[in-house]
């Protein structure tokens, strides 16, 4: 079943928001990643290597999402760019259909490719200025 999902966008606080989201929704983390356990993660600096790549908190049937923008790799945060939608597929097939429907007329922030967190991923600004994230999990695959 595909699933929507809202992925949020902090300057530096995601951790205190979600915090925050987790104290009112009485809920618990599911996955909390830090950029310093990325590839690479090693390289940034230190002050960024705490920050948030990924967190997820379940909210009954939809997970609230979020990360931390980083000065550092020229990303800034404006009231209006601080979200995505993000869908979860249920094939690759159907992520390249949902992917390049929303990409008409739009923008590719990010291509279609296998991450190393698992996932075929891409990002895209569709012509409405809204940004969306397209997943499909392989670990789908391997029940």
């Amino acid at each position: 079943m595909i699933t929507v999902n809202p992925y949020l966008n902090f300057m530096g606080r995601t951790e205190e928001a979600f915090d925050f989201y987790k104290n009112v929704f009485g809920s618990e983390f599911t996955m909390i990643q830090r950029f310093k356990d990325v590839p690479g993660g090693e390289k940034m600096a230190q002050s960024d290597q705490e920050k948030i790549m990924h967190i997820s908190l379940p909210i009954g049937n939809t997970v609230l999402m979020g990360t931390d923008t980083l000065d550092s790799m020229s990303q800034s945060l404006i009231i209006g760019n601080n979200f995505h939608l993000s869908i979860n597929t249920e094939s690759e097939a159907q992520t390249d259909t949902i992917f390049h429907k929303l990409s008409e007329e739009g923008q590719i922030t990010m291509p279609l490719s296998k991450a190393f967190w698992g996932a075929y991923f891409g990002m895209v600004i569709d012509k409405f200025g809204i940004q969306w994230m397209v997943s499909y999990n392989y670990e789908q695959d391997k029940k």
